[in-house]
């Protein structure tokens, strides 16, 4: 055990892409673990002075070419008299600084306590000058923050969808490989069934049943369980062949003699020996999961306000003239883009490490 645990670890840390990605992943869940820290403004909060504002150039050297360190300006607002669109100007005589551990609007620290202190931000008062990353949305909310603090959403449903998806098709594929007979005929039709139907439209269908008056941590919850209840049928179908050609292995065959029950047999014996298989399945499903989310979130069938997710704010850039007169609306789909490639290295490289039949074959 020891040594194919050794082989595992080496073949994975072998594989550069998805040591990348695992880097990558570490530091998103990271951020989105600190996001209250890390977000300079609250996700939540309006400022009818900043809408649509642009992201902030930071500067380093004020117009005389002195350093000044990083700091930004203070922002004016106006309307073009020939296209009437909101314009923003620096001024550039003024110097905001750009601080670490500054103090802002209060939170609450892993949920637990009260604290103000954020990791950087301006001491300005909002209404004259704030530091914008990636720009603001239409209420004048700070974009950055508000994809920290959605990153939660997105990337949690994503574990939590994709464990519950696993342990479905885990239970019932094992079920089906174990019994045969007229109760694999009824799970493979089922499921079947269910694979025929485009997966959007179903996603979509589900999602409706969540009534749209529940608060948004049920909300939640709701989409969790419909991304989960589409995403077991593949792993349920592999789950049968695996148990087909364990279950007349001698380990199983002397559970049987000495009396063992068939329930204890699935959990003792046949699910712990395709653990492999799952660990595999359960990294590569994850960027599934949480395409689904956005894909519900950005369709107005996810995640609701107050609560944000990557889909839901991806919402707002659905038009070409939004993306043409605020192109930074777009920036979380970057975050998608980044957090799915990650997973699939991650996942890639488990696969070659971890070769789920010559595993079952060496039983």
């Amino acid at each position: 055990m020891e040594g194919t645990r050794k082989r595992v670890t080496e073949s994975f840390f072998k594989h550069k892409l998805g040591v990348f990605g695992l880097v990558v992943l570490a530091i998103l869940y990271l951020i989105i673990i600190f996001a209250d820290f890390i977000a300079p403004y609250n996700y939540t909060t309006t400022h009818r002075n900043f809408v649509y504002a642009a992201p902030s150039k930071i500067r380093f050297r004020d117009l005389e070419g002195k350093w000044r360190g990083p700091y930004i300006c203070e922002m004016t607002k106006a309307r073009d008299p020939i296209t009437y669109e909101v314009i923003f100007t620096e001024d550039l005589n003024t110097v905001v600084p750009v601080k670490f551990f500054v103090r802002g609007e209060e939170y609450k620290f892993l949920g637990i306590w009260t604290t103000n202190l954020h990791l950087f931000g301006v001491e300005e008062s909002p209404d004259k000058a704030m530091l914008l990353l990636f720009g603001a949305d239409r209420f004048g909310r700070d974009l950055f923050s508000r994809i920290v603090v959605g990153g939660r959403v997105s990337m949690t449903v994503g574990l939590l969808g994709t464990f519950l998806s696993v342990f479905i098709g885990a239970i019932i594929g094992s079920l089906s490989g174990y019994y045969g007979g007229r109760i694999d005929i009824l799970i493979q039709r089922f499921i079947e069934l269910l694979r025929s139907f485009p997966r959007i439209p179903l996603w979509l269908a589900l999602a409706v049943i969540v009534p749209p008056n529940w608060p948004s941590t049920w909300v939640y919850f709701g989409i969790v369980t419909v991304l989960s209840l589409i995403g077991w049928m593949g792993v349920a179908r592999v789950m049968r062949g695996l148990v087909l050609s364990l279950k007349e292995k001698e380990f199983v065959l002397a559970a049987k003699v000495m009396g063992v029950s068939d329930m204890k047999i699935i959990r003792k014996h046949l699910i712990p020996n395709t653990l492999s298989y799952l660990i595999v399945v359960s990294t590569l499903s994850i960027p599934g999961m949480i395409l689904g989310e956005s894909s519900i979130s950005f369709l107005g069938l996810g995640i609701k306000e107050p609560m944000t997710s990557w889909g839901l704010l991806l919402k707002q850039a659905q038009s070409l003239s939004e993306l043409e007169s605020h192109p930074w609306l777009m920036i979380p789909g970057i975050f998608i883009m980044i957090a799915v490639l990650s997973f699939n290295f991650v996942g890639d490289a488990l696969r070659d490490a971890v070769d789920p039949y010559r595993t079952v074959e060496k039983l």
